[in-house]
């Protein structure tokens, strides 16, 4: 079964409860909720639900990819499938797709996201999307296994990294204390 809008809205209620000082930044995502937009169409160019993964590994140091579209390290993930039941599950098989690590060898830490980041896009012409927003629900998961093959149509390299090169400080607190 699809990701649905009212597990999209259900996600975002309870990360709101354990973060309500995160409710303005959020307000445009419920807005288009409200508005009856599918935010599990890449296609919705008023802003859709992308799924991220952070990575640790036993030592605290996070997986990092090198997007190829972008040319920046960045936390794996990406847009919604179809057959993609939970967020969380679309943030694992992201993981995996992008890193090679097969998703028995990772565990979730929990079911409900460590951050809900609000971001703009840029326009991609070659695909021909204009600038949108992507409301990216990022999990903490934990594995002791290293890098598989990398998919080379999104990914140029992969590295065990510090907590502290995580961009976003709201981020980097939350995977801080969450590994502690």
């Amino acid at each position: 079964m699809p990701i649905t809008a009212a597990h999209i809205r259900e996600t975002i209620e309870v990360y709101l409860a354990a973060h309500p000082d995160e409710k303005v930044q959020l307000a445009p995502v419920l807005d288009l909720l409200d508005a009856g937009a599918d935010l599990t169409s890449r296609q919705e160019f008023r802003g859709h639900a992308t799924a991220g993964a952070i990575l640790a590994d036993p030592t605290g140091r996070v997986l990092h990819i090198r997007h190829l579209a972008l040319d920046r390290w960045l936390l794996p993930g990406g847009h919604l499938e179809a057959d993609d039941a939970r967020l969380v599950d679309a943030a694992q098989r992201e993981l995996t797709e992008e890193t090679g690590i097969p998703a028995s060898v990772v565990s979730p830490a929990g079911s409900h996201p460590l951050h809900i980041d609000l971001h703009p896009i840029p326009a991609n012409e070659s695909k021909g999307e204009p600038e949108h927003q992507h409301a990216d629900f990022r999990f903490l998961f934990r594995t002791s296994a290293g890098v598989g093959e990398l998919q080379t149509e999104e990914v140029t390299a992969a590295a065990w990294c510090d907590t502290e090169t995580i961009a976003d400080e709201t981020l980097r607190t939350r995977v801080r204390k969450a590994l502690r």
